[in-house]
């Protein structure tokens, strides 16, 4: 059984039953003013007589509870922090509905543990915060958190629940909440250009609906949504720009110092968007291991026979591969630098041996929503079996195939050859034949 343990838990149920009579008959009052007057509470910091009386208990230190699994509870709330927060408008009672008239202290009630009760308060969140609730449950963060990752962060991990301040008071340069658990990828945006200015984690990434950044078409568009005219600007000097803003991440060239790959990710030709794994029954992995036998990442040979198995489920080649340029890691993708030194010669890419495409994956969208990858041979992008696998990633002098390139220049020679040969033939035999006419009329 839960025990509360604290100096003053002998104030007894009559107290806490009174207390919370009160609560409910004023809760409505209370609500009306938040809505009327929304500034009244927050602006002087100010605590209703109800909630005082609650802090009467609640506000001393070590109040503790411990739970069923053998983890503890604070009960603790520090009064100043819950009087400058925003829930000190709507007060204890609103959201401490499960306290009884009958039973406070609850002593019968059971909290399985620290993430049980995380869980528990969500739920009543989601009351007032339907639609913020909606956009999370979209989000990679909710996909986890379904799924049972004990570190998927929900309302309270977020949001201290006692000290909520609104969205306009968060410091963008303190990171938080999102450093709490990004803090290596922070550490690195810090530094950024982006970071200089005190672009906030949410200015890219939402706060709420929150997606998986290398998959979808989101992050790069909040880079375009800010940076208005960058295409049009690029077209002004980069030769097909489009097709650079299709199959190059942002950061491949505004992280200058990153480590790039090349990863070639499946794609649904039929529906025209990348292939995911369907839940419960994943296949990818198990299936590129399968082809890939000898444990060296897939070679041209693997790479066909991966294409092979999932085009046996649709129309032939539907499943295709799309490549797309990105850095290797999303500490790198946030060490943006200022865009004069931003990378700017092609060269960087488009010759022989280029660093970015030593390095290459092969990848399918995971049920959870997150990119589930697969090392493959740098070779794949330069053989000849390739050809129909990565059809659709082909960068001029980058990923050259030299039997291509023999065959070109083969043609070439022929191409030359026999215009050439034909002239010279022509040449000759017309000489030959004045020449003959000439002994005939002597």
């Amino acid at each position: 059984m839960a025990t509360c343990s604290t100096g003053r838990a002998s104030a007894g149920t009559t107290f806490c039953a009174d207390l919370i009579a009160i609560g409910r008959l004023a809760l409505l009052a209370m609500v009306m003013l938040a809505a009327t007057s929304p500034a009244a509470g927050a602006a002087d910091n100010t605590l209703s007589a109800l909630d005082e009386q609650c802090l009467g208990c609640h506000s001393v230190e070590g109040m503790k509870m411990k739970l069923a699994n053998g983890e503890t509870l604070s009960l603790h709330v520090d009064g100043a922090a819950f009087a400058k927060s925003v829930h000190n408008l709507i007060g204890c009672a609103v959201c401490h509905r499960d306290v009884t008239l009958e039973n406070h202290p609850p002593l019968k009630k059971k909290i399985a543990s620290l993430r049980e009760n995380s869980l528990a308060l969500a739920k009543i969140c989601s009351t007032c915060h339907a639609a913020i609730f909606k956009q999370y449950e979209g989000s990679i963060h909710a996909v986890l958190q379904r799924a049972g990752s004990p570190g998927a962060p929900i309302c309270t991990d977020c949001h201290a629940p006692h000290a909520v301040m609104s969205k306009s008071a968060y410091d963008a340069a303190s990171g938080a909440p999102c450093s709490g658990c990004h803090d290596p990828v922070f550490k690195a945006y810090a530094g950024s250009v982006h970071g200089e200015a005190a672009l906030g984690c949410a200015n890219c990434h939402r706060a709420h609906d929150v997606n998986p950044a290398t998959t979808g078409e989101q992050l790069k568009n909040a880079c375009l949504g800010c940076h208005e005219g960058t295409l049009s600007s690029h077209k002004a000097w980069l030769p097909n720009a489009e097709r650079h803003f299709d199959a190059v991440s942002c950061p491949a060239c505004h992280s200058p110092t990153a480590k790039r790959k090349v990863d070639l990710r499946l794609y649904d030709a039929v529906a025209k968007e990348r292939v995911v794994e369907k839940a419960g029954v994943p296949q990818f992995e198990s299936r590129a291991r399968s082809a890939d036998a000898k444990g060296l990442g897939l070679d041209a040979l693997a790479l066909q026979s991966l294409l092979l198995e999932f085009n046996r489920e649709g129309a032939p080649k539907q499943t295709t591969l799309r490549g797309r340029l990105e850095v290797t890691t999303g500490a790198e993708a946030h060490q943006l630098a200022p865009k004069a030194k931003a990378i700017q010669d092609c060269a960087t890419c488009h010759r022989r041996g280029a660093d970015p495409f030593q390095s290459v994956t092969v990848s399918i969208v995971g049920a959870d929503g997150r990119p589930v990858r697969y090392d493959a041979q740098q070779g794949v992008l330069n053989s000849m079996i390739s050809v129909d696998s990565v059809g659709g990633f082909y960068a001029i002098g980058g990923t050259r195939i030299e039997v291509l390139d023999m065959l070109f220049v083969l043609a070439l020679l022929i191409g030359i050859a026999v215009p050439v040969g034909h002239l010279t033939l022509t040449w000759l035999f017309r000489r030959t034949a004045k020449r003959i006419g000439g002994r005939e009329d002597s």
